[in-house]
This record gives C-alpha cells, sequence and structure tokens, in this order.
C-alpha cells in the first residue's frame, strides 16, 4: 500500500523554521513528504503569530490550502506554530476547516493526532503551555544541506511592552551545550558548513543552566567541529554583548565578523516605554567597543517606527543616530498593535500614514548609506557561499550577508560550481544591497 503524502509549509521566523524542520523529521519516517500540495494527502501549516501582518498571512494559507480538501487529495489539514498557541479553541472554532490544531509545544502529538483524524474521523487539538519544553529531534533541512539555523534556547524573559511572545513561547530556557554541539556535529557530517545561532536573545545563553553567559564558549565549542567553517550569531541584545563575547568573535577565525544587534530604538523615552532593558549610551558605548575591537565588523540592526508616544523628536533622534553610526545592515517594522501586550493598552497610538512616513524616511536614508558603505568595497576580495546559479550568474553571501534578510553578491564563472561551494570573489560593482563581482584566480 503507497505511503500517504505530506506537505508541510512554513511561514514566519529562522525559528519556525526549525520547528518545520523537526516536523518534517518526524512525519517522513512515516509517511512521504512532497512539496506540491496538489499531491499531499495531509497539508501542514506552520503559523506565525507574531504581528497583524503575519497573524494574516497566516490564516490567508490555512484557507487557501482548505480548497485542496475540495479540489485534490487532502483529507487532513493541520495548523501548528505561534498563531495557534495564541489564539488556541477560537482559531478552531473560526476555522472549521482545520482537522488538527497544535501549539509551539506540541509537535511530539502530531503522529498520534493524525493517526485520531484518518481512523476516527475526529477533530484534535492541542495547545498546551509550556516554560519547559524545547522542541529537539532529527531534522530534514530546507536551507539547502551547507547551511543551517541552531536555535540555542527557547521564550524570552524580556517582556518588551510591544512581544507576545513571553506569552506564546514561554519563558527563555537554554539548550543544554551538550545537545547543541550534538546537532552541529550531525549537521556537519551532512555537509552543514555555516551555523547559524538563533534564539529571542542569544546573548543571554546559559544564565538559566549555568548561572553565567555561556554564549563565547558556545562559540568556541561549536568551531572545533569538523567542516563548519562560517558560524553567524543572530538576535544579540546590544546592552548584553559581553567583553568575553566581543573577544571570541574577534579572535576565532570561523566566527563570521557580524552581529545582529536590533535595538528597536535609541530615544531614551521609547525605550523605557517599550521596556527595553538598553539605553542609547550603553548601546552606543558596545557599538563603539564591538567595532574598535573586531576587524571587519559589520553590524545590523532592526527599528520599530511608530510605537505609542513616539514624537517627531523622537523619530529625529533615531535618524540622526542611524545616519552618525551608519549601520552596515538594517530593517525597519511598523509598530503592530498586538492584543494581550502592554503596549496596546497604551494612549497616544500612531496613526498609520505617519508609521508609513518613518518607515520610509528611515529606508531612503539606509540606502544611502548601504550604497556608500558597498562602494567601498569595490576591489576587495570576499569568500563567497554560492546558493545558485539563476541562468546567467551565479549568486552567494559572503561573512557580511545572512540569508534572506540582506543582499546578495551575483557573479559570472567559466567553471561550474555547486551550492555550498566556497570561492573567492573580486568586487566590481557596487548597488544599494547587493554586489557583484568576478571569480578572483591565482593573480587577484
Amino acid at each position: 500500500m503507497a505511503k500517504l503524502k505530506v506537505g508541510v509549509i512554513n511561514l514566519g521566523c529562522d525559528k519556525n523554521r526549525i520547528d518545520s524542520e523537526i516536523i518534517i523529521g518526524s512525519l517522513s519516517e512515516r509517511y512521504d513528504m512532497t512539496n506540491d500540495p496538489k499531491l499531499a494527502d495531509i497539508i501542514v501549516v506552520n503559523t506565525c503569530g507574531f504581528i497583524e501582518s503575519s497573524k494574516q498571512e497566516s490564516i490567508d494559507t490555512i484557507l487557501e490550502m482548505s480548497k485542496y480538501k475540495e479540489k485534490y487529495k487532502c483529507s487532513v489539514l493541520i495548523a501548528t506554530g505561534c498563531l495557534t498557541q495564541r489564539y488556541g479553541v477560537e482559531l478552531i472554532e473560526l476555522m472549521p476547516e482545520l482537522d488538527i490544531m497544535l501549539g509551539v509545544n506540541d509537535y511530539n502529538k502530531l503522529l498520534i493526532s493524525i493517526e485520531e483524524v484518518l481512523e476516527k474521523n475526529i477533530k484534535v487539538q492541542h495547545t498546551s503551555y509550556s516554560d519547559n519544553n524545547i522542541n529537539e529531534g532529527q531534522r530534514v533541512l530546507t536551507t539547502g544541506t551547507y547551511s543551517a539555523y541552531i536555535r540555542i534556547s527557547e521564550g524570552c524573559d524580556n517582556a518588551c511592552a510591544y512581544c507576545a511572545i513571553p506569552n506564546i513561547r514561554g519563558k527563555y530556557r537554554s539548550r543544554r551545550m551538550e545537545n547543541i554541539l550534538q546537532e552541529a556535529k550531525d549537521l556537519s557530517e551532512h555537509g552543514c558548513k555555516e551555523i547559524i545561532l538563533v534564539a529571542q536573545d542569544t546573548t543571554r545563553y546559559g544564565i538559566d543552566l549555568y548561572g553565567e553567559k555561556n554564549l563565547h564558549k558556545l562559540i568556541r565549542e561549536i568551531s572545533k567541529i569538523s567542516g563548519i567553517e562560517w558560524i553567524r550569531v543572530l538576535y544579540c541584545y546590544a546592552e548584553e554583548i559581553t567583553d568575553e563575547i566581543i573577544n571570541e568573535i574577534s579572535v576565532n577565525d570561523k566566527v563570521c565578523k557580524y552581529v545582529d544587534i536590533p535595538i528597536q530604538h535609541i530615544s531614551d523615552d521609547i525605550l523605557k516605554s517599550m521596556r527595553r532593558k538598553g539605553r542609547k549610551r550603553i548601546i552606543t558605548e558596545n557599538i563603539n567597543k564591538m567595532r574598535k575591537s573586531i576587524n571587519g565588523l559589520n553590524l545590523r540592526t532592526t527599528l520599530i517606527v511608530g510605537f505609542p508616544g513616539e514624537t517627531e523628536e523622537n523619530f529625529e533622534e533615531l535618524k540622526q543616530f542611524i545616519k552618525e553610526v551608519k549601520f552596515d545592515k538594517l530593517g525597519v517594522f511598523k509598530y503592530s498593535m498586538e492584543e494581550g501586550t502592554a503596549a496596546a493598552e497604551m494612549e497616544n497610538q500612531i496613526d498609520e500614514e505617519i508609521k508609513v512616513r518613518r518607515e520610509e524616511e528611515l529606508m531612503i536614508i539606509q540606502q544611502g548609506i548601504s550604497k556608500e558603505l558597498n562602494s567601498k568595497k569595490i576591489g576587495k576580495v570576499y569568500k563567497v557561499l554560492v546558493e545558485g546559479f539563476n541562468g546567467k550568474t551565479y549568486f552567494g553571501r559572503n561573512y557580511e550577508m545572512a540569508p534572506e534578510v540582506d543582499g546578495t553578491i551575483f557573479f559570472e564563472a567559466d567553471k561550474v560550481y555547486d551550492r555550498g561551494e566556497f570561492v573567492n570573489i573580486k568586487v566590481t560593482e557596487a548597488l544599494e544591497y547587493d554586489l557583484i563581482g568576478v571569480v578572483c584566480y591565482e593573480s587577484c
């Protein structure tokens, strides 16, 4: 008897991607996997529920997939992830198309839930909240075998006023270092060359398990694994970065000189209102310390505009800071009012058109900064991780570029390169966010 086919659709952040890869790893033991929903007997939508736009995307995707129950083979429609965790019973009542709904702590119930639906023709829901569980298990990579995210902790204790993550994912809890190292070794043995460490806050790794911040020790141990050539660290809180972390990034040749510090704002008034721990002085001091200590450092940040009470003076302060600091990479989000958060109850909510204007102003500023910084790279040679060929040119990333959020390096070549191969590229042209180059042979 032929196996049933399962399709998994991932939405949201890279931590959600890891959950989806664990789901695929679990399901592939019993079912055949497919990327075509028309061929799927079972469809899983791993949802995001972080902000309004992501919630809407998740709902739209579920509704779109429900049509495959009418037109094609699908007989079981499943929703998992942050949206289902956040809204529980309310969601399954509003969306009768769903057969199974699981929260972020219930992926281990997926196989038995499918069996229940297939055998008993009932609906199944599990959305238990946990401050203890961390999703771990064998993964099937969706990023290509050469690059993989590793989650080093789950949940968050920061309780930022705008964020629903602690209510969805629970309190901050680190994974045991030996589990992370084993996962990195397994990935390396399957050809992984780039490890990307993620968490809601990577800088606090280990403080709950070991009584101290141990990110620098974790990085050092991962760098000892044969086959791993790049280690990239995302989501570092600027105020939590220690001298030990800075030193490890500086001296460890395997660590990309790239640090993601999502500061969200720089006005002390807004940071206080956001319930962020950092303030302008310490953020500035740590940025200067990192730039002084780490040769070739690339800094990325994300910002929120239109937070309740953000005045034009607060926004002008943020603009001036961006012009002065000149982040290498920068993303901007418009504030999204999320029920259940402290910010949703605040007065002085900002009109949407003001949020849009402020977002556009910051991105125009950053576009100029990025073009200026990229222009200085013309003539430089970079080690580039090849990610594909678009029919005309190859494309890939250097250490300054995280997947999916940063730019790309395009280059032509006389020989064939495989995905995951490293090649030296000399930059010949700079765009706002992307670079163009040529293969650098011995004469470069």
